[in-house]
C-alpha cells in the first residue's frame, strides 16, 4: 500500500465529489462578475505577493479560480473541457485521489508565487490535462468542434510548448511550471521510472504510460 492509499483510507470520506463542477462554476461566476465590473474582479483576485503581505491574503488562493480566458465562446469550451478531464480522472482514481492531485498542484502554484512573486493557474490546469492524456491517451476530442484528434497528440504538443516556455522563460516561469507539476511527478513518477527501466507492471496507469509513449 503506497502513501496515497494510506491517505485515502484515513481521509477519503472527506473528499469532494465532482470537484471540477464546483471550480468551473465559480470560474464562470467570476467571469461574468468581471464583465460587469470591467476588469475589476480579476484585478482583485489575481496573485500579488506584495499585496498579500500587506493584508490582502485572499489573493494567495483566489488566483486559482480566475477563468482561463476572456472569450465568451472559449470560456464555455474551456470550462466544459475542465469538467470533462476532471471527471475522467475522478472516475479512474476516485474522488479523494483526484482531490489530492488537484490540491498538490494548487499548493505548488501557491508556493511558487511566494518564492518568485509570480503565480497563475495555467500550469495547474495543464497538469490535469497531462494526467488525463496519460490515462486516456486514445480519447478523442473535436478541435474547433470539427477536427477529431486523440488527446495524446495534443499532450505532446503541450509538452513541447511548455518545455520551450521552461527553457526560454524567466526564473519565475520555470519555478511556476515545476511547482505546479508536482502532482504529476508524485502520481506518475514511479510508473514513468519503471517504464524507462523497461519493467512490466499490472497497474492500469503504468500500462497507459507505456502505450502513451510508444505510440
Amino acid at each position: 500500500m503506497n502513501w496515497i492509499d494510506k491517505l485515502d483510507r484515513k481521509f477519503g470520506r472527506h473528499s469532494i465529489s465532482h470537484l471540477m463542477y464546483g471550480i468551473s462554476a465559480v470560474m464562470l461566476i467570476v467571469y461574468f462578475a468581471n464583465l460587469l465590473t470591467r476588469g475589476t474582479v480579476y484585478h482583485l483576485l489575481a496573485f500579488n505577493r506584495s499585496l498579500i503581505f500587506s493584508g490582502q491574503i485572499w489573493r494567495a488562493i483566489t488566483f486559482l479560480i480566475l477563468p482561463p480566458n476572456n472569450s465568451p465562446i472559449w470560456i464555455l469550451f474551456s470550462l466544459y473541457f475542465y469538467c470533462l478531464i476532471g471527471n475522467g480522472l475522478e472516475q479512474e482514481w476516485g474522488s479523494f485521489r483526484f482531490n489530492l492531485f488537484y490540491l498538490i498542484g494548487a499548493l505548488g502554484a501557491i508556493i511558487s508565487g511566494f518564492l518568485t512573486g509570480y503565480a497563475v493557474n495555467d500550469y495547474l490546469n495543464f497538469s490535469m490535462f497531462l494526467a488525463f492524456a496519460a490515462i486516456y491517451p486514445d480519447f478523442q476530442i473535436l478541435v474547433f468542434f470539427v477536427l477529431p484528434i486523440q488527446v495524446k497528440y495534443l499532450a505532446i504538443l503541450d509538452v513541447v510548448f511548455y518545455a520551450f516556455s521552461f527553457i526560454s522563460g524567466t526564473f519565475s516561469t520555470r519555478i511556476a511550471i515545476l511547482m505546479a507539476l508536482l502532482n504529476v511527478i508524485l502520481f506518475f513518477g514511479s510508473d514513468f521510472y519503471h517504464h524507462l527501466k523497461g519493467e512490466s507492471g499490472y497497474r492500469q496507469t503504468r500500462n497507459n504510460w507505456r502505450n502513451f509513449y510508444r505510440q
